[in-house]
């Protein structure tokens, strides 16, 4: 959809009750909400992730103590990975935020 068609479909959707302002209001704020939720989920899986992955460490190094330092570089190039994927949602979320493709220009 291109930003006529978008622009098109928001005049039809303004009636004599909403205007076109009042519609682009109610998009920002979903858009917000939208940013937080993104965010929000992210920090949740990530540090649950993270959590999980450390619990299997202390275990795993536990019960073969000659294994630790190759378990180590594995467990934090593997918390890099999972911050990665956190730092990609929040990437998304700041270019919806300040770039939003859903604002009339």
């Amino acid at each position: 959809m291109n930003h006529r068609n978008f622009e098109r479909i928001l005049r039809l959707l303004a009636t004599s009750s909403t205007s076109v302002s009042v519609i682009m209001e109610n998009i920002l704020g979903l858009v917000a909400l939208a940013c937080g939720i993104i965010v929000g989920l992210g920090a949740i899986g990530a540090s649950i992730g993270i959590a999980l992955m450390g619990g299997k460490f202390l275990e795993s190094s536990a019960r073969q103590p000659e294994l630790m330092n190759e378990l180590q570089t594995k467990m934090f190039i593997l918390a890099g990975l999972i911050d990665a994927a956190f730092l990609i949602g929040v990437a998304i979320a700041l270019l919806f935020a300040f770039a939003n493709p859903f604002v009339l220009k």
